[in-house]
């Protein structure tokens, strides 16, 4: 572990000159910003097409049920002999 903060260290040394020239009054996102939108982007568009695909497989149409029917027959030939 000594080894992996000591190029740690280093890398950051070499960074900060980089840093210090970039304008400090002004925050961009940066090409990890723009990857990390690009990847929701897709995953969005994926999730779409998906839905897409699942809905149109859905019957919206109810089809009657036969022994709701029947039990509603049943109930309305009782409540007419009363």
């Amino acid at each position: 572990m000594p080894d992996m903060s000591a190029s740690v260290s280093l890398a950051v040394t070499h960074l900060v000159p980089l840093a210090k020239e970039v304008d400090e009054n002004k925050v961009t996102p940066g090409v990890l910003g723009f990857i990390v939108f690009a990847v929701m982007a897709v995953a969005v568009w994926g999730l779409m097409k998906s839905m897409n695909k699942h809905m149109q497989k859905v019957d919206f149409k109810q089809s009657p049920d036969d022994d709701a029917e029947k039990a509603r027959e049943q109930a309305d030939s009782a409540a007419q002999q009363r």
